[in-house]
């Protein structure tokens, strides 16, 4: 009988004849149909899942090895290239592709034996903090029905949520993973950048995007990692000497930033308990350090500014000629054809930051805003490194509040960009960082809290995060 407490106890039952990888594939199909109401997918592979779960099976039947991801059920985020199965970033603009290619993430999935049952509802291209910007209608947080997921991965945060599949991965570009992970009350991870290799992940940001890992169980999201953190030659990835990390101290140094644990935005319950958590910290006889941070009004301009930037030059490619939608019945004339097929494909929220991006990039603009927000990131970088000299981990938080309702904040586009104050950090840095549940409200929505680490020690981060969180305290506050 088939139950799911971890890949590790799973393949144990694989092993033992308890269960088998088609019994498994067909429970989560059953919770893809049970949950359909609130969205989380865009396209379910159920024909090639139970094909490949069979075969696993007969692989197992012949004795064969069983490799590291054996049977281990994954989701991915609609904007992983799968060859022969249909991606679209959750935009018209792509309605219908299907990929030719695997993602590098996805072939070093497929490589180690897991099966890869659907692709998941997002924010169109990637944009968006609620999972309300989807082509597809926006996706409801499974702990509360009207409520928003965060973005801009909240399918991938939804399906492991209510157990739809047992990993998914999701893009962290400004905090896509953590938010909704924060959101959902599950783990969501966000490797340091050039860990994972962005082949065959529909662009954003270039400079910004990184594949990331959602689950319910820290050891399932190392595990994962470890595969899917391979050399890549179609990507800047990092010097294999950085990947293991460095050895981990026994007395681990923690500190955290005065002006976001005190940020006027931040929702006083949330403050409260990750200040809790920093005075347990202290009473377990560990270091806990106070810094200041006076560029934080700074970071979520520049995370703007320069994200959009890098949109307008990546999205350019979809014209209807090069890639994706083509009206009907254009004009004759290019610039017109053009026209037509983008304002079409395109969503609001997309377009809006296309021309956002092209504004910083305009003559007589690009010093006072592009180059200006580069200049803030290199005082970012600099800044985090004398910090990592003195400490080992930053505590924050994931968002000023915990999720909102569907809908409450379209009129107030600031208040969105803004709750992403907390997690673009990390981006803009390059740097891994952890989303841990931990808490519950008083409005009974989950949150938790982010844990940072300097760049290439991804590793150490992810046994640091099991050192402290043992998925136990889960309380009111």
């Amino acid at each position: 009988m088939f139950h799911y407490s971890g890949i590790l106890p799973y393949q144990q039952q694989l092993r033992d004849n308890t269960t088998s990888c088609e019994e498994a594939t067909l429970h989560y199909l059953r919770q893809i149909e049970e949950f359909k109401h609130l969205n989380a997918f865009v396209s379910v592979f159920t024909e090639t899942a139970i094909v490949r779960s069979r075969e696993l099976d007969q692989r197992r039947a012949k004795g064969l090895p069983m490799r590291s991801l054996h049977g281990v059920i994954i989701a991915l985020k609609d904007v992983i290239c799968y060859e022969g199965h249909p991606v679209s970033a959750a935009s018209k603009m792509l309605e219908g592709f299907t990929p030719v290619y695997h993602a590098s993430a996805v072939q070093f999935l497929l490589e180690e034996e897991a099966i890869l049952i659907g692709s998941c509802n997002c924010d169109e291209f990637a944009m968006g903090s609620s999972n309300e910007n989807s082509f597809y209608g926006p996706v409801i947080n499974g702990k509360g029905q009207h409520m928003v997921p965060g973005g801009s991965s909240g399918g991938s945060a939804v399906a492991v949520q209510t157990g739809q599949c047992m990993v998914s991965l999701g893009s962290d570009t400004g905090g896509s993973v953590r938010q909704p992970a924060d959101f959902c009350g599950v783990i969501g991870f966000k490797p340091g950048y050039g860990m994972v290799s962005r082949y065959g992940l529909i662009a954003y940001a270039s400079s910004f995007d990184q594949i990331g890992i959602f689950g319910k169980y820290l050891a399932d999201v190392q595990k994962v990692f470890k595969v899917i953190a391979q050399p890549d030659p179609r990507d800047t990835t990092m010097n294999q000497e950085k990947k293991s990390g460095s050895p981990i101290t026994t007395s681990p140094r923690f500190g955290y930033f005065k002006e976001m644990l005190h940020h006027p935005s931040l929702d006083p319950e949330i403050g409260k308990a990750i200040r809790q958590k920093l005075e347990k910290l202290k009473a377990a006889g560990l270091e806990v350090k106070e810094f200041d941070f006076p560029l934080i009004d700074y970071i979520v301009p520049a995370y703007y500014v320069l994200t959009t930037a890098e949109a307008g030059s990546n999205l350019s490619r979809y014209d209807g000629i090069r890639y994706g939608h083509r009206e009907q019945n254009c004009e004759t004339d290019l610039v017109s054809f053009y026209k037509q097929n983008r304002s079409k494909g395109f969503g609001k929220e997309v377009k809006k930051r296309i021309m956002l991006g092209t504004f910083v990039l305009s003559a007589g603009y690009y010093d006072a805003y592009y180059q200006k927000a580069q200049q803030v990131r290199g005082k970012l970088i600099s800044h985090l490194q004398s910090v990592f000299q003195k400490i080992d981990y930053l505590v924050l938080p994931n968002s000023p509040v915990t999720a909102w309702p569907i809908g409450s904040l379209k009129n107030d586009p600031v208040a969105v960009y803004l709750a992403d104050v907390f997690t673009v950090y990390a981006n803009l840095t390059g740097v891994p960082a952890i989303s841990l549940p931990a808490f519950i409200h008083s409005n009974n929505m989950p949150f938790g809290f982010q844990l940072i680490a300097a760049r290439g020690e991804d590793v150490n981060l992810l046994q640091m995060a099991t050192a402290i969180f043992d998925g136990k305290e889960n309380t009111h506050i």
